[in-house]
């Protein structure tokens, strides 16, 4: 299983990093400002049965 994982930030288009922890669940949803442009995104981790994940990110709705 790999240890972090990327999303495109909606707002800026950069790439971003994140690590990864399987322990907070199989289907996960955050808030984390992106560390380029300073804009919230809601981040969204699901892990399939194999471990694998999959990460997306849309902005934050005000």
């Amino acid at each position: 299983m790999r240890e972090d994982a990327s999303y495109i930030c909606d707002s800026c288009g950069e790439e971003i990093v994140i690590p990864l922890d399987v322990t907070q669940g199989a289907s996960q949803e955050y808030v984390e400002d992106c560390p380029v442009c300073c804009r919230a995104n809601v981040i969204h981790v699901e892990f399939d049965d194999d471990g694998d994940a999959r990460v997306w990110s849309e902005p934050e709705q005000d």
